[in-house]
């Protein structure tokens, strides 16, 4: 049926056609018509035909429609992500996103003007949303609030513009009071001009009330608490031990010297490697991958469940596994001291970090020692004792490091940054803030998962096989130029950024200026994201051609499919794998929200309790943008970033110097400048709107200050490009992290 309406739809003499027309047009006997009404309803809705005026149907291309799945920002803009691989982004001014939300699936009108004598002439990326196909959420969650005539809800996330109305609540199970976090199940919305209407379907509480903050992510970002029993029962139905009959056809690498490397609080040891010299100067290096796919078979509960949740998400006070943790932290984890079954990239390798060959296979091996990132690093920080495995260790650093050169040589870009760990104490406060350095443990394990990420991604486009990849597209054209000339008003030479050459050069000289971090941060701004596509459209941030996700299938249903695609027959269709990759892309990008978000929670109480003790505690600050109402500061210390106003300084008047690109203070002479390093301390935490201000800290000389500054500063936390923006952790890595999640 949806082959002959596609068809049908794709004919040279089509004439659009109702639903009715259609049916009679393809003979549609009486005992179908549910079924052809179900299929155009499908079809519509995954955007293989439009629905145009007087409820007619066509193939959207043809009425320059484009279905996607529209993404919003803070200020209410929204970019398309068309299906079509073929479309570059589309952005939708906030007056044209009519009633899309955030992660929808849409329709989006291309707006497409006249070329006139200009052959050449490029399409402005530019439309205007004309449907919703599919909503992404039903559900928000926000805060309760009163009117003189009716009850309305705020949304929590900052990124939906509009209160949400509703009613009074019944039968929610417990009372209902003003300023409660409530979940309100969303109603037909007509249109942007009006608010939506909803109905609270849960009131999680007080928002200051134990538990609160977090139920109020995970109901938010629907990521759930417990498995359905048919997968518990699934997962329990394994059993907990590698069994004989599971060895069938599988390497025997049980007396190798295979070791893990994790964080210290890791309980999933997914991935694994030994390294061996075999000549003078060639290492056999095995990176072991947990066989997820033996245990976890499609057309099964566990599979269906994996596929659903589409990733593992890390909160700041608990995990969200992928899998039971009857597989995830158990049977399929690469523990030390027993028996796992791994899928296998086996690479032959120079001693100067070329690869030679690799061998996929199966394998089962026996880990011998569980390392975290600190006690490696201590281990390379010294002269190896005669521990064979301490030994293997300063080999394999050394090897990594020599591949990682080469990566680099071949265009691979260094945008690493620290990134930070909140600690909690037991009643879920903040109790320490650690900072996490990318030093050589962390880029040993790094550089053998890449190595072993493109490596399976070659072999599959060798064999021609669908799978799914992990794409990172190159930067938008005009996003680079505005980079580009923001880096040449600061009086840094740069030259054209479209080559990835001339990327290399900037970023290394920025690692060596005062400004420099803060222009890194600039470019990351103007990468796209890494997402997951069937067609090897290459990642731009490693430089290379062929790569994939292959080495965490525990916390990745990505990974798991690669697996299935390396190993088995008949893994799935190339249409069914397209509509896997982009349902695993937004529950990448719904997870990393999430983890976002729960530090935030954890943080804002953090810093409004600094605020009524009357005594906030100072922290190093960076300049990262100077405009004419303040300066935008980068803040480590609390993986913050945030706007120092200049409306309430009381001490000095400061003007803008555009030409310059600094601020400076009419009295003190005071010049603030991008690069600049300051002390600020936490004014105000708005929780309704996401937001943290800032202000200098008293007595503060930095930034080439005559005199000790005064200011006491509130102000909406902001963007360089515009005013409003949402407090959160910066996001170095758009492409990755740690073990090849790039």
């Amino acid at each position: 049926m949806k082959d002959q309406i596609i068809r049908l739809l794709g004919q040279k003499n089509y004439v659009p056609l109702a639903a009715e027309n259609l049916r009679r047009h393809l003979r549609v006997p009486p005992e179908r018509l549910r079924e052809f009404d179900q299929t155009l309803r499908t079809l519509e809705q995954t955007g293989q035909v439009a629905r145009i005026k007087g409820n007619r149907y066509v193939r959207p291309r043809e009425a320059d429609l484009i279905p996607g799945r529209i993404r919003m920002n803070r200020q209410g803009k929204g970019f398309l992500q068309p299906d079509d691989p073929g479309i570059k982004e589309i952005a939708v001014p906030e007056s044209a996103t009519g009633t899309a939300l955030h992660e929808d699936r849409v329709l989006v009108r291309r707006d497409v003007r006249p070329k006139g004598l200009r052959r050449d002439a490029a399409e402005p990326g530019t439309g205007a949303v004309v449907r919703v196909l599919q909503r992404r959420r039903t559900q928000i969650v926000g805060t309760l609030q009163r009117s003189r005539q009716f009850l309305y809800v705020i949304p929590d996330d900052p990124r939906i513009p509009h209160d949400v109305y509703v009613p009074e609540p019944r039968d929610v199970g417990r009372p209902t009071r003003v300023g409660d976090k409530v979940v309100v199940e969303l109603r037909e919305w007509q249109s942007r001009h009006t608010n939506p209407e909803g109905e609270i379907v849960e009131v999680l509480g007080a928002p200051d009330a134990e538990g609160v903050d977090m139920l109020s992510v995970l109901r938010q970002y629907d990521l759930p608490l417990h498995f359905p029993k048919p997968v518990l029962h699934e997962a329990r139905g394994i059993g907990t031990t590698v069994h004989a009959r599971d060895l069938a056809g599988r390497v025997d690498c049980r007396r190798h010297r295979v070791i893990t490397i994790d964080p210290d609080d890791a309980k999933d040891f997914d991935d694994a490697f030994c390294l061996e010299r075999v000549g003078h100067d060639q290492w056999r290096l095995w990176v072991h991958i947990a066989d997820v796919s033996h245990y976890v078979k499609p057309g099964t509960a566990l599979d269906a469940e994996a596929r659903k949740r589409g990733n593992s998400t890390y909160l700041v006070d608990r995990v969200i596994p992928m899998l039971p943790e009857a597989l995830s932290n158990e049977l399929c984890s690469l523990k030390p001291n027993v028996d796992r079954l791994t899928r296998c990239v086996e690479f032959l390798v120079t001693n100067d970090g070329r690869v030679l060959n690799t061998k996929c296979y199966s394998a089962v091996v026996h880990s011998q020692r569980r390392f975290t990132y600190g006690e490696v690093l201590e281990i390379l920080q010294r002269k190896p004792t005669p521990d064979p495995i301490e030994q293997m260790l300063h080999q394999a650093h050394e090897l990594a490091q020599r591949i990682r050169r080469r990566r680099f040589h071949a265009g691979s870009l260094d945008l690493d940054f620290p990134e930070t760990k909140i600690r909690l104490d037991d009643r879920g406060r903040i109790s320490r803030i650690e900072k996490v350095e990318n030093d050589v443990s962390h880029q040993l394990i790094e550089e053998f998962m890449l190595l072993a990420n493109e490596a399976v991604a070659a072999r599959l486009m060798n064999q021609r096989k669908p799978a799914v990849y992990r794409v990172h597209e190159s930067p938008d054209a005009k996003r680079l130029q505005e980079y580009r000339e923001e880096v040449l008003s600061h009086n840094v030479p740069c030259g054209n950024l479209s080559h990835p050459a001339e990327v290399q050069k900037l970023l290394a000289r920025l690692n060596g200026l005062p400004i420099g971090q803060a222009l890194k941060i600039g470019f990351l701004k103007s990468l796209m994201r890494a997402r997951y596509a069937v067609e090897p459209l290459g990642h731009y941030g490693l430089a290379k051609k062929k790569y994939t996700h292959f080495t965490s299938p525990i916390r990745r249903y990505a990974d798991l499919v690669v697996h299935r695609a390396l190993f088995e027959k008949n893994h799935g269709s190339y249409s069914a794998l397209k509509e896997t990759a982009e349902h695993i892309s937004v529950t990448e990008r719904n997870s990393a929200d999430a983890e976002r978000d729960s530090k935030d929670v954890k943080l804002f109480a953090f810093l409004n309790a600094q605020l009524k003790s009357g005594h906030p505690e100072r922290y190093p600050a960076l300049v990262t943008d100077v405009r004419n109402f303040g300066f935008f500061v980068d803040v480590p210390g609390l993986a913050m970033s945030g706007l120092v106003p200049l409306s309430t300084v009381e001490d000095d008047f400061f003007t803008f110097d555009a030409a310059r690109n600094h601020l400076v203070g009419r009295r003190t002479r005071r010049i603030i400048r991008l690069g600049d390093k300051v002390t600020v301390q936490v004014a105000k935490v708005d929780s309704f709107k996401k937001q943290v201000d800032f202000r200098l800290a008293v007595e503060d000389k930095s930034a080439g200050s005559r005199t000790p500054a005064s200011p006491r500063t509130t102000s909406h936390h902001a963007a360089p490009s515009s005013r409003p923006r949402s407090v959160g952790r910066r996001q170095p890595q758009r492409f990755g992290n740690r073990k090849g999640n790039r």
